[in-house]
């Protein structure tokens, strides 16, 4: 189970906005995210990942999108489901059975 967030969504919206629109002045591109991070009180490597993952969802970087990471969670939790139900199927038999009768 995922750990509660510490920050609400609106907060990380509007941090990852403000950091991007920094980001893009060459004047105040320097040091960007310590200085937003400041102004909101959040830690500035959290503020950086928000930024790139950010960046990742829009296609500017590569990497997993947001909605790519959850559709493998799900995936994944599937196929833990899909083993466990034919390993208890493996061990009454129940698989054989259907084997045997096809």
């Amino acid at each position: 189970m995922a750990a509660p967030r510490k920050y609400p969504d609106e907060l990380r919206e509007r941090a990852t906005r403000m950091a991007v629109q920094s980001r893009r002045d060459p004047s105040t591109r320097s040091g960007t995210f310590r200085r937003v991070s400041e102004q909101l009180g959040i830690n500035p490597e959290t503020l950086r990942n928000w930024v790139v993952q950010a960046e990742v969802d829009e296609g500017h970087r590569p990497g997993t999108t947001t909605s790519e990471s959850q559709r493998l969670v799900e995936l994944e939790k599937e196929v833990r489901e899909l083993r466990r139900a034919n390993s208890m199927a493996d061990s009454s038999g129940g698989r054989k059975e259907l084997c045997e009768l096809l």
